[in-house]
């Protein structure tokens, strides 16, 4: 009898096409639902923007935290998939850390909404931080790294010291319509050219 794969203590199967591509409209409707309205958007909005019933959404997430954390990992993985990509396309290294650096902006900045909620008491979200380091950080190292070898950046800095910078210039940029966190990071990326 051949091995199908299916015994105990194999991998679960991968979801179909469908379903994957079903999920992932599912997680951009509602990302954009917590950017417009915050986490606590009604399920029934995210349902319709995604073209499902509301059942679905319970179905794939039983409570709204397993919703948050699923968009969360989601555009984690997002912005950690697009820096080798933009890496092998780019037509230099410093341009494809510049950006991924704005791709890496735009995530801080529409996430203001899931950082409110990251930051409650709820177990589901203890462990968000740890994979957002693990997934990121690397990224922005290899991004970083093939820059300077490029000649193009100084090489004393450190990925997580430029995701730090980066994310501190994002703060409240929601929150106070005259600030612009996209020209504030363009200075701190001109600061590590080498002219």
């Amino acid at each position: 009898m051949a091995d199908t794969g299916s015994g105990p203590g194999s991998p679960a199967p991968r979801k179909r096409a469908d379903a994957r591509r079903n999920q992932e409209i599912l997680l951009e409707a509602a990302a954009a639902a917590f950017v417009a309205s915050g986490v606590d958007a009604p399920v029934r909005d995210i349902a319709a923007k995604a073209g499902v019933g509301v059942g679905t959404i319970y179905r794939h997430f039983p409570t709204r935290a397993d919703l948050v954390v699923a968009v969360y990992r989601h555009q984690v993985e997002a912005c950690a998939e697009a820096g080798p990509a933009l890496l092998a396309d780019a037509d230099s290294p410093h341009t494809a850390l510049t950006r991924w650096i704005d791709l890496f902006v735009d995530f801080l900045v529409t996430k203001h909404g899931l950082a409110e909620a990251l930051q409650s008491d709820d177990a589901a979200f203890a462990t968000l931080h740890a994979y957002f380091l693990d997934r990121l950080v690397p990224v922005c190292a290899e991004l970083l790294d093939a820059a300077a070898r490029a000649g193009r950046i100084r090489s004393d800095i450190q990925a997580l010291e430029l995701m730090r910078a980066v994310g501190n210039l994002c703060i409240g940029a929601g929150k106070d319509p005259s600030y612009d966190a996209r020209r504030m990071v363009g200075l701190l990326l001109a600061g590590l050219r080498l002219h």
